[in-house]
């Protein structure tokens, strides 16, 4: 059983392997994160530590049975009660409810933790499988947006009052 862990200087390898071994699954998807945040990921993971510490990010990993991580699921832009939520899963834990139970999970500790009441999310509009988890886990569609890089999305919210 996988569990949804806050991040920690720990996961360091583990997540490091998830981002290289997704690397190219990713980038079909979203713009690639470059060769510059492999060879600097020590770095920008003890920065990404400091910064939680101030509340303002909020990260966590699906950590399986084994250690490996099997998805990223954040909260960033925390502030007056919302934050936004990103999340990425490793391919070969696509296609299994994965994303759906990180997603519901880090709602729950978004409410119940962190004290927040909305959460917003963007997805491009080629990408079904992120549009039908926002939609299963009760995100509304608010709105078009363009994302990084020019492509067209969409913007949610969930008032987490109402997400189960």
């Amino acid at each position: 059983m996988a569990v949804l862990e806050r991040l920690r200087p720990d996961h360091a390898p583990a997540l490091l392997a998830f981002e290289r071994e997704n690397r190219a699954y990713f980038a079909a998807r979203v713009p690639d994160r470059g060769d510059a945040y492999f060879d600097a990921f020590a770095e920008r993971h003890r920065a990404l530590l400091d910064e939680q510490e101030t509340g303002a990010i909020l990260f966590h990993v699906l950590v399986g049975e084994g250690g490996e991580v099997l998805g990223r699921f954040n909260l960033v832009d925390v502030a007056d009660g919302s934050a936004e939520l990103g999340y990425r899963v490793a391919e070969r834990a696509t296609g299994r409810g994965v994303a759906t139970a990180g997603v519901r999970e880090l709602c729950r500790l978004a409410r119940e933790e962190y004290g927040l009441s909305r959460l917003t999310a963007v997805t491009t509009l080629d990408n079904a499988g992120s549009r039908t988890v926002l939609g299963r886990v009760g995100f509304g569609a608010v709105g078009s947006v363009t994302l990084d890089g020019g492509a067209p999305g969409t913007a949610y919210e969930l008032d987490l009052a109402l997400a189960s």
